[in-house]
């Protein structure tokens, strides 16, 4: 059974994502702070931790930070009010995969929680397939960039990057499909699995987290570069480099 801790001081909003969480068949787990949230990772994992930014004590942006220095493969979706855009932003820079902004619907997040734990089990399929069988599908190398669909190592130039699981999926996708240009709503459909709008702020930030770990000069990208008025493309030059 997947395992799913929830951070929400807000003991009526915990409540309801628990009830509509159990729907789904998953175990939920429930931490009123963040400090308690940081023991019960100590001890636990978790498929997904949905995460409120307001906490009472340590913030979720800062549970966040101290998450991702030890377990950069957590997959993290975060809550956050529909007014405060700088704190999804933030969310999304500290390594969160994901946002919802409260008020928000319980089918959609339902919705988005399947697709991020489908997303997950497929990783996990694949890599099981591939270790299995170990066929050269198990690598992708483009110039000097080397993926490795089993253990989710990246080498860059012969220098491991250190990425997290969306992270990963995203460059993969790119590396997969290099010149390829991708629309935002592309790639949130294709890396994400979501169709819903108003969340393209989540591909802007994953992809800014990942210049910032692939590019020599993230503000001159010359790997994951922007085609304006399009969307993003991997480049095979900016590789070859």
């Amino acid at each position: 059974m997947d395992k799913v801790l929830i951070v929400e001081d807000e003991q009526d909003i915990a409540d309801l994502i628990i009830l509509n969480l159990q729907e789904l068949s998953l175990h939920v787990d429930h931490c009123l702070t963040g400090e308690l949230a940081i023991k019960s990772l100590e001890q636990q994992e978790y498929q997904l931790i949905i995460l409120d930014v307001m906490l009472p004590g340590i913030s979720g942006l800062d549970v966040c930070r101290k998450i991702r220095e030890t377990k950069p493969e957590q997959v993290i979706m975060m809550l956050t009010s529909r007014d405060t855009e700088v704190d999804r932003v933030l969310g999304l820079e500290l390594g969160a995969d994901d946002y919802m902004a409260k008020p928000f619907s319980v089918r959609e997040l339902q919705a988005r929680i399947r697709t991020q734990l489908r997303r997950i089990h497929l990783n996990e399929a694949q890599s099981a397939l591939l270790k299995k069988t170990q066929t050269p599908e198990q690598y992708l190398t483009l110039g000097q960039l080397q993926i490795d669909n089993i253990t989710h190592r990246t080498l860059l130039a012969g220098k491991e990057l250190d990425l997290t699981s969306t992270e990963f999926d995203l460059l993969l996708y790119l590396a997969s499909h290099p010149e390829q240009v991708f629309s935002r709503e592309q790639l949130l459909s294709s890396v994400w699995g979501y169709h819903h709008s108003g969340y393209e702020h989540t591909v802007n930030s994953h992809i800014n987290r990942l210049r910032n770990k692939v590019e020599k000069n993230a503000t001159k990208p010359e790997i994951v570069q922007t085609v304006w008025g399009v969307g993003y493309k991997l480049s095979k030059q900016g590789v070859a480099a």
